[in-house]
């Protein structure tokens, strides 16, 4: 289906309808959309240079630690599944690409990516993703179980970390600034180096 169908399709259908994997499936016009409940919402088409410089480094640093381990890390485009209930397979309403996720439990993955959530998923944001991402993404991930939840703004050189507590509610953020090392919560001792991740 062609961009301008898929387009005038979504706001046609906007709040009417709610869309599935099955419809996320049949999207094949080179454009990166996500699904948040059945909604779409369509991504940036390319990423400035400076997050994709960011994305790298951090990919750099997690994936150097995780070498000999079992947790996995990924970068975006990656698709992370998440289902509702007894949702299944092409049912799910919810597909969302972050910038970077890890998975620790391998029943997890499959050939499409991950189905369930992730340990950690960070979200690099920029003016135009900031609000969904500080408010629709960090419900969504609360919600299914997302254990620790990174927003990195290269803009303003912060991290925010949402970490999920006993009550399955994400704690208050805390944020670090650039000259910081923080410890990654779900992978025990690792610390991000963010005087690396924030360098130009």
């Amino acid at each position: 289906m062609s961009a301008e169908k898929n387009i005038n399709l979504i706001k046609e259908n906007a709040g009417k309808r709610l869309y599935t994997y099955t419809d996320y499936l049949t999207w094949d016009d080179g454009k990166r959309y996500e699904l948040i409940d059945g909604q779409v919402y369509l991504m940036t088409p390319a990423p400035f240079r400076r997050h994709q410089e960011i994305l790298g480094e951090l990919f750099r640093q997690i994936s150097m630690y995780l070498f000999d381990k079992e947790c996995k890390v990924y970068t975006a485009p990656f698709d992370v599944r998440l289902p509702e209930g007894d949702k299944k397979g092409e049912e799910i309403l919810t597909v969302v690409q972050p910038d970077i996720v890890v998975v620790c439990d391998e029943d997890k993955l499959d050939k499409r990516g991950c189905k369930g959530a992730p340990d950690l998923i960070i979200e690099i944001i920029s003016p135009s993703s900031g609000g969904r991402d500080r408010k629709v993404k960090r419900g969504l991930y609360e919600r299914h179980g997302v254990r620790e939840y990174w927003l990195v703004d290269y803009i303003e050189k912060t991290l925010e970390v949402y970490l999920l507590n006993k009550e399955n509610r994400y704690e208050k953020s805390v944020v670090y600034l650039e000259e910081d090392k923080v410890s990654v919560k779900v992978l025990s001792d690792l610390k991000i180096n963010l005087s690396y991740v924030f360098r130009e």
